[in-house]
């Protein structure tokens, strides 16, 4: 029996800008059945305190990747990816992205919610070294879901500048 081989391709991120809302709400709209409303991408895309980037192949939008970092933490608040382009790299390399953003705002971890039935997404959290934090009741709204809260808690010795 083979084993899935993950196909990797280049992209380009970017920070996203106001032009971007229209194809990441509807990246959003395929990949989540409570999707974000677009005037929320709109709020992330001028709030400084926000990051927010895009996943570009020859111009095209495939996934973006919504953070907030506050004092010693970054909460991860969306990452969704065109499902054509799912298994091939794209949502590592936005993480690694955030995940570098937050090493270098001298974060100590990082947050993030997702739904129990979502076993996928849980996976590739886990195989970047997030673990179960909590269980968060009645968190998500259509349908009615708890939230699985992840975190990952960068070592104390690492540093990037």
């Amino acid at each position: 029996m083979k084993s899935a081989k993950t196909e990797k391709v280049e992209i380009r991120l970017r920070l996203m800008t106001s032009v971007d809302i229209a194809a990441v709400s509807d990246i959003e709209e395929e990949s989540f059945p409570d999707p974000w409303p677009r005037s929320a991408f709109e709020e992330i895309a001028k709030n400084p305190e926000h990051g927010a980037l895009v996943a570009v192949i020859d111009d095209k939008i495939i996934g973006y990747g919504c953070y907030l970092v506050i004092a010693n933490e970054t909460h991860l608040s969306n990452l969704a990816v065109k499902p054509e382009f799912r298994r091939k790299s794209v949502a590592k390399q936005i993480l690694d992205y955030i995940m570098t953003v937050a090493r270098r705002k001298n974060c100590e971890y990082i947050l993030l919610e997702v739904r129990p039935r979502n076993e996928s997404a849980i996976a590739f959290y886990e195989q970047a070294g997030f673990k179960l934090l909590y269980r968060r009741p009645r968190y998500y709204r259509n349908p009615v879901e708890d939230a699985l809260v992840m975190v990952y808690y960068f070592p104390e010795n690492e540093s990037l500048s």
